[in-house]
């Protein structure tokens, strides 16, 4: 195990000592093209919602049929 963590030592060491280049992202602002409704928000959050909160309700609805051993 110490030799592992020798190996990987002197491989990430140099790296580390580097100057990090800075690298700038071309970022344009200006006013959208379009204006977005209030519908099309009500729609895109429900979605957000349903995306990341129904996974773990699925989950937590059926709790007990993952607990039965089958």
């Amino acid at each position: 195990m110490p030799l592992l963590l020798r190996a990987i030592a002197s491989r990430a060491a140099p790296v580390l000592r580097r100057h990090t280049v800075s690298q700038r992202a071309n970022i344009y602002t200006a006013p959208a093209k379009e204006k977005i409704g209030p519908v099309e928000t009500v729609i895109a959050l429900g979605m957000f919602s349903l995306a990341i909160l129904g996974p773990s309700g699925w989950i937590l609805a059926h709790l007990e049929d993952y607990k039965k051993k089958e």
